[in-house]
């Protein structure tokens, strides 16, 4: 039972992380030592699965798929969004340097933790670090599009999110802001819109199932190239992390709230910038990573007392 608890909290933390254009989930299942495990739950979702679920073979099927561990970090990652929604939009539009300096400081840690799992560095290593920072760097800075709510755009949307959400370093929630779809999923969300979240949740299923296997794959076959491409992820998000930005173009919800569209960093200035209190919650934000990490080793410790 301790070890679901656990995997629950990892869950929340990845589903707070989510919920916030510009850090990614996946970060989170990466730092915390769940990620490789995720990747191989979600890529069991496959012909034995179903086989075994057109047989009703319930309890093989459930096995088979690593059911417990899925449902934990599941209904962990489901309790956040359902519950942080709210309070995420609140301090994003009140707190915002807050918010992203905490981030900020968040996702250098995490960076530094994940360069470690590089066993040897190489050309080839510096060359997907250098890869994954531009891919990320390019798409904070494009420009976020006007799309239409049909249904297979918001299925669509499901697909392309999750892919990014489950990858470290790639915010799902930006990538949906970048698809002109998060304030409108945030608000389904919100509002608990059945129709749209049942469609967003169709798409997301088939994107990640069929993307983990890719992912699974690249993992297993090329680890140090793949590794260093998803901390290149991490760097490259910095970008859109800064604290301190100009809004230069906004956009009008369905219910004409204003919120940012094109946004430009500039470096902090007078008092309204927080200075102070942003610098350290990015102390804090770097700090968690390692308190994660050590809460972790203290907990496989626990699990597997012969390791002591």
């Amino acid at each position: 039972m301790f070890k679901y608890l656990v995997l629950l909290l990892k869950g929340c933390a990845m589903g707070m992380a989510d919920v916030v254009p510009g850090v990614s989930g996946g970060t989170i299942a990466f730092i915390s030592g769940i990620y490789g495990e995720l990747l191989d739950s979600i890529r069991s979702f496959d012909t034995e699965a179903v086989r075994l679920l057109g047989r009703f073979r319930l309890g093989e099927f459930w096995h088979h798929i690593n059911g417990n561990f899925l449902l934990a970090v599941f209904a962990g990652i489901a309790v956040a969004v359902f519950s942080l929604a709210r309070l995420m939009t609140y301090l994003l539009a009140n707190h915002p340097i807050e918010v992203w300096s905490f981030f900020f400081g968040l996702i250098i840690a995490s960076a530094l933790w994940v360069a470690r799992e590089v066993t040897r560095w190489s050309a080839t290593s510096a060359i997907g670090l250098l890869l994954g920072a531009g891919i990320a760097f390019w798409i904070t800075v494009a420009t976020p599009a006007q799309t239409p709510d049909t249904w297979w755009f918001v299925m669509l949307s499901g697909a392309i999110a999750i892919c990014a959400m489950i990858l470290p370093g790639i915010s799902g929630a930006f990538i949906l802001l970048l698809l002109g779809k998060y304030q409108f999923i945030l608000q389904a969300v919100s509002e608990l819109n059945i129709p749209v979240l049942a469609l967003f949740a169709v798409g997301a299923c088939a994107g990640i199932i069929s993307f983990s296997h890719l992912l699974s794959w690249l993992l297993r076959k090329h680890h140090d190239l793949t590794v260093s491409l998803l901390m290149g992820f991490m760097i490259g998000s910095l970008n859109k992390v800064w604290p301190w930005k100009q809004t230069v173009e906004y956009y009008a919800d369905s219910h004409g709230a204003l919120h940012p569209l094109v946004e430009r960093n500039m470096l902090p200035a007078g008092p309204e910038a927080h200075l102070w209190q942003g610098m350290a919650l990015a102390v804090a934000g770097f700090l968690l990573i390692y308190a994660i990490e050590y809460v972790g080793r203290c907990v496989a410790r626990r699990m597997n007392p012969a390791e002591k």
